[in-house]
């Protein structure tokens, strides 16, 4: 990069407000890169907890469904499901998180109550409405554990983004210009000693 610059004064000036000005950029990627982290982390953590509560709501489901269809007998099941009359829905939006644009999963109908279900008093069961109760449950579940996985994804590639800009100030482009910073001090004061002696030479003749 030396070899590509003018050893003069304004560039010099030009260069030392680059590197300050790179530097600061350096200084706030550094910021979002550890906000970032943070952020992943904790979203991590509660990734890991809804998994596992997604794991156990799905056991509860599959066993209030299989009670249900041993008492009741399959086919009540599935007129009971076919006679939902609102199907759950799912609205996707988006929302930032320090500069990502990351999903926004919300849910309508995922849950229902017993008149909702449309089912009645005489046309349902326990075992039916805990099953129904359960999948609600499944549901929510699902559609909680969606959004943060794909949050998860969008964090990590940003993450992965911002690491390399900061390796490439740190590692290359801010020592490449200081490096052109001291080529210029060092030509400057070469120019200026041979200026020295020049005049030297001809006082003396």
């Amino acid at each position: 990069m030396a070899l590509d610059i003018k050893p003069t004064r304004s560039e010099l000036i030009n260069l030392k407000r680059r590197i300050k000005q790179t530097q600061n950029g350096y200084n706030l990627l550094k910021l979002k890169r550890d906000g970032l982290f943070y952020e992943f982390r904790v979203l991590l953590s509660e990734m890991i907890e809804a998994k596992q509560a997604l794991v156990n709501t799905f056991v509860e489901a599959k066993q209030a469904i299989n009670l249900a269809s041993s008492i009741e007998g399959g086919l009540a099941v599935k007129s009971a499901a076919i006679a939902i009359a609102q199907k759950p829905e799912v609205d996707v939006s988006r929302h930032n998180i320090m500069g990502v644009v990351v999903p926004k999963v919300e849910g309508r109908h995922l849950s229902q109550t017993l008149e909702e279900r449309g089912l009645g008093l005489i046309g349902g069961s326990p075992y039916l409405d805990e099953a129904a109760d359960a999948y609600g449950g499944l549901i929510e579940s699902i559609v909680k554990a969606a959004e943060m996985e794909s949050t998860l994804k969008r964090l990590l590639v940003e993450i992965e983004a911002t690491k390399r800009r900061v390796n490439a100030l740190e590692f290359k482009v801010i020592p490449e210009m200081q490096e052109a910073q001291s080529f210029i001090q060092l030509r400057l004061e070469e120019m200026e000693r041979e200026e020295t002696f020049r005049l030297k030479r001809f006082k003396n003749k």
